[in-house]
């Protein structure tokens, strides 16, 4: 199960780290799209929410501080789902079903986060369940 257990880390950690690089590879980009949806301090959020899924990512891929890095991604993406994603306040009915996917995918993926934020805090998971870790697997216990 260690591979199966390692295979999860790489494909769950690969989306956050490259969302994560791409928030400051196209923050301009980003930035404008946070202000049109009224993000106060929207270059810093933007900042924010890709330090978070960069760091995130990568503490889970290497297998240390898995649950803290689990949280931030977790907090990250109801937040983004949120702000950004508020398909109640949208009018057209193509919009809206757009932006009620991204909440719900944004949702189920913080809770497959806190999943993994569990998981380590009970000990079900442990440093040694991993192929790769590089230290402590808990920054909470």
């Amino acid at each position: 199960m260690t591979i199966v257990l390692f295979i999860g880390q790489l494909l769950f950690a690969a989306l956050f780290i490259a969302s994560g690089i791409g928030h400051f590879a196209k923050l301009e980009a980003m930035t404008g799209y946070a202000q049109y949806k009224k993000l106060p301090a929207a270059k810093l959020g933007v900042m924010a929410s890709g330090l978070f899924f960069l760091v995130g990512g990568i503490l889970i891929v290497i297998g240390t501080y898995v649950d803290f890095g689990a949280l931030l991604i977790a907090i990250t993406l109801v937040l983004a789902a949120v702000i950004f994603h508020n398909f109640w306040k949208e009018t057209d009915a193509n919009t809206k079903m757009q932006e009620q996917i991204a909440f719900n995918k944004d949702l189920s993926l913080a809770g497959a986060a806190l999943i993994l934020v569990a998981l380590v805090a009970s000990g079900v998971v442990e440093g040694g369940d991993l192929l790769v870790n590089i230290g402590s697997i808990s920054l909470f216990k």
